[in-house]
């Protein structure tokens, strides 16, 4: 995800400036991206199975919810992926720089909307808007599509997610970098690499530490139980409890 989107911002400044060395620089992240690509279309399909072959009853349960945002994953978001990401590795010599460029585009915004709807049927679990109980067929059903897509715990979560992935990104174009540098190897193509990965890593912690507070309230909110269990609050205390920096927590021993 932040990975694809470094890339796209490489390749956008080869096509403005001229200077080939963002463009070796596009193509060289961009064959590790492959690798990343690969591994995560595997374990994807993977998961996807486990649906049926670990958590079936879930699924009939809540399939007709659970199952939209997974669907609109597949069709929006993987598609997109799986027919631009060929033309993004062998597009090279067959589409112009502009052509191109907007490939690379296009999966990035592929990869996130994927996370979008991730990550709706993630927020889904933790707050079931949109939805009630069928008595008749004992069996969750979708009431309102827009209240599923604008769970805001979804959304929080969404924006928390990509702004970390961003950092992931980040960090795993300055470590490969510096590990080149270090050796004296390819120091125009690392130099460069570095410098916008860590200008782009260093926003990106500013925004997921904000967003990551922005998340933190609306658990708050929304979920109060579950964030006393993140701090460690196992017994109920008049309002405000203490904020615990360092803690051991122990169930049950109120620790």
């Amino acid at each position: 995800m932040g990975l694809i989107f470094l890339l796209a911002v490489m390749e956008t400044i080869y096509v403005v400036t001229g200077r080939t060395v963002y463009r070796d620089m596009t193509r060289f992240w961009g064959k590790l991206f492959g690798i990343n690509f690969a591994l995560g279309v595997a374990t994807g399909l993977t998961m996807e199975f486990q649906f049926g072959t670990n958590w079936s009853l879930y699924s009939n349960y809540v399939g007709d919810i659970f199952g939209a945002p997974l669907a609109m994953e597949a069709l929006l978001a993987f598609f997109l992926e799986s027919t631009f990401v060929g033309l993004f590795f062998f597009g090279w010599q067959r589409l112009n720089k502009y052509q191109h460029l907007l490939v690379t585009w296009l999966v990035a915004f592929g990869s996130n909307i994927s996370a979008l709807w991730i990550l709706n049927a993630n927020g889904w679990m933790q707050y079931p808007t949109g939805a009630h109980f069928n008595i008749d067929t004992l069996r969750m059903e979708m009431s309102s599509f827009s209240d599923l897509v604008f769970n805001p715990v979804s959304q929080v979560k969404f924006v928390h997610t990509v702004m970390s992935g961003y950092v992931t990104g980040a960090m795993f174009i300055m470590s490969i970098s510096a590990w080149y540098l270090l050796r004296g190897r390819e120091r125009e193509v690392a130099l460069r690499s570095f410098a916008i990965g860590s200008v782009f890593g260093t926003l990106a912690i500013l925004g997921t530490l904000q967003l990551g507070d922005s998340s933190a309230y609306e658990v708050a909110q929304i979920q109060p139980v579950k964030l006393a269990a993140m701090e460690g609050e196992w017994q109920t205390e008049p309002a405000p409890a203490p904020f615990h920096l360092i803690a051991w927590a122990a169930a049950g021993t109120g620790a």
